[in-house]
């Protein structure tokens, strides 16, 4: 059990590390993005989620790149900055960073799914494990062009990265609650794929 008094001067650090990477995580740039080259609200466009696989189905593929590297950089930005006072607030602001990409309060806690913040995460965490990650979602987009399909097996293969390269316990705990969280955000895709209605990469 946690020493009451170690636990007492480290909780400003957590709760301070889990808040700065909340906010960082909900900067939407999608929205901001497709607004500042006069597309108007990406929410209204498509599937109405703020990603950059929506992005995509404007037809700019530039804007959709720069959305998934920012959306992607946010949290990895979160880790780096928190690992600079040790492991544990680096996880921390990964799951804060995530979170608030999920629910960001500037959209009244209606965002995304998760899934570029969470492999800028992972890449901040261990980018041998992040390269296992970014490697399932290529590989499964190049055979099936299934965005979603290639977003859930690169979940699912995160946290198995993380047991059998590192076998670190908290970091495998931590990916497979970011696994659970964005295969429930992906409740509506996954119907659509056991129904054979998803639709396929860079479809308008």
């Amino acid at each position: 059990m946690p020493d009451p008094i170690s636990w007492s001067h480290a909780a400003p650090y957590l709760i301070a590390a889990f808040a700065g990477s909340y906010l960082l995580g909900s900067v939407p740039f999608g929205l901001v993005i497709t607004r500042l080259f006069g597309l108007g609200d990406i929410r209204k466009i498509g599937s109405g989620n703020i990603g950059a696989t929506n992005v995509l189905r404007t037809g700019r593929k530039g804007l959709a790149l720069a959305t998934l590297i920012c959306d992607s950089g946010k949290g990895a930005l979160a880790v780096i900055l928190a690992a600079l006072w040790g492991p544990d607030l680096a996880l921390i602001a990964a799951l804060g960073s995530v979170l608030g990409h999920l629910f960001p309060v500037w959209l009244k806690f209606k965002g995304g799914k998760g899934v570029a913040t969470t492999l800028g995460v992972v890449l901040a965490l261990s980018w041998q494990v992040g390269l296992v990650a970014c490697l399932t979602w290529l590989v499964t987009a190049l055979v099936f062009r299934i965005s979603s399909l290639s977003a859930l097996l690169a979940m699912l293969a995160t946290p198995l990265a993380v047991w059998f390269l590192h076998g670190d316990l908290q970091m495998a705990e931590l990916t497979a609650l970011l696994a659970v969280i964005v295969w429930a955000r992906h409740h509506q895709n996954i119907s659509r794929l056991l129904k054979g209605q998803e639709p396929r990469i860079g479809k308008k």
